[in-house]
């Protein structure tokens, strides 16, 4: 019989520092606002996501986590969202009219849109009280990224002296 694997090091919610459930938080809250001022074009949140993202991937593995789910949940809305506005383009240009594919699939972006908000909402509350929450698929991603075995590696280098000290 094997032996149990090591647990993983996961932050407890009282480990972690008012400052980083903050800005664990602002990684889904910075979204909403990029999305009420890039509501015509959809691509400013993804951009807005990747520059929060990169801002805070090195604070800590807890806050990097939540803006790496944040920003990796943003790429198929926008590109659902700019699906509606290249269509949208399209019918008011002489090229295309529009049919009942395109209110149905209408229907179907704004459904995932309101399912990404509540669930983004439901992130945001967690991460205040300095909980992992996991999205669907891109939850296991951001895990395996911050808190698996290639995470692991990179806690366990240390700075050394140079030989012959």
């Amino acid at each position: 019989m094997e032996p149990a694997p090591a647990p993983i090091p996961i932050p407890q919610p009282h480990e972690i520092s008012d400052r980083e459930k903050e800005d664990a938080m602002g990684s889904y809250l910075m979204m909403f606002a990029a999305w009420g001022a890039g509501l015509p074009l959809p691509i400013i949140n993804l951009i807005a996501a990747v520059i929060y993202f990169f801002i805070n991937k090195k604070t800590s593995p807890f806050v990097a986590f939540h803006s790496f789910q944040s920003l990796l949940t943003q790429i198929p809305i926008t590109l659902f969202n700019a699906g509606v506005i290249f269509w949208l383009i399209m019918i008011i240009s002489p090229y295309a009219e529009d049919t009942v594919y395109f209110y149905s699939y209408l229907v179907f972006v704004v459904l995932w849109n309101l399912i990404y908000m509540v669930f983004s909402i439901i992130a945001c509350l967690q991460a205040r009280k300095g909980k992992l929450y996991y999205f669907w698929v891109f939850g296991r991603l951001a895990f395996a990224r911050y808190f698996g075995t290639k995470a692991k590696k990179k806690r366990e280098e240390v700075n050394r002296p140079p030989e012959g000290f």
